[in-house]
């Protein structure tokens, strides 16, 4: 009786590990290769088009999720349309996922020309200083010392933009002349300073 009991807790012992080996076989890596369906530069992540999976063609072609950190490659990391690819995937949340995008043979991917404009537009706005407002490098690299704030709107140092008196004047002249600013904004807000100029003139 104790040796069946050993026995037993034995095969009890094997059989949850037995399961744990099949449910890594189901939420494994596979294989596959292809092609990069389309890859948006900007927000860094596409689509590939699964033609080969473990080695068996597949029939149409499947769509693989790829994001730009899982690409194998060195700086920008980026696909173009049509590039050739080999990569691991797994099931997730958005199908079919990519964990890792190389080239053919484990080789670097190519990648896109583009860079998104946003990325370029913001760099050569960030390289004027917050301190001097001068161009060529940031506040923390600026050789004069703390200057005191100015208005972003006229540049005055004696006053903020929100206290701004140019502001307010120019805010004004586009209330009183519609034709400055054609918008349904300027149009509404034009409305109630004409109905008081009225009551004025009587």
């Amino acid at each position: 009786a104790a040796e069946s009991g050993r026995m037993g807790s034995a095969s009890n012992h094997t059989f949850p590990g037995s399961c744990v080996q099949s449910e890594d076989e189901d939420g494994g890596l596979s294989r596959g290769s292809g092609v990069c369906k389309w890859f948006n530069v900007r927000m860094g992540f596409g689509f590939l088009s699964m033609s080969s999976r473990d080695g068996a063609a597949v029939e149409p072609p499947v769509d693989v999720f790829v994001h730009q950190s899982k690409l194998h490659m060195e700086g920008f990391r980026s696909l173009r349309e049509g590039e050739a690819v080999e990569f691991t995937f797994k099931k997730s949340s958005k199908g079919l996922e990519s964990v890792r995008v190389t080239g053919p043979d484990g080789a670097p991917c190519l990648g896109s020309e583009r860079r998104p404009k946003s990325a370029q537009k913001r760099r050569s706005k960030g390289d004027r200083c917050y301190n001097c407002g001068e161009p060529g490098h940031h506040a923390k690299e600026c050789q004069l010392p703390p200057q005191p704030k100015k208005c972003h709107f006229c540049h005055s140092v004696s006053h903020m933009i929100a206290n701004c008196p140019v502001k307010a004047q120019q805010q004004q002249l586009q209330q009183l002349c519609p034709g400055s600013q054609g918008t349904a904004t300027s149009q509404r807000e034009e409305e109630p300073s004409q109905a008081t100029l009225a009551e004025n003139s009587e």
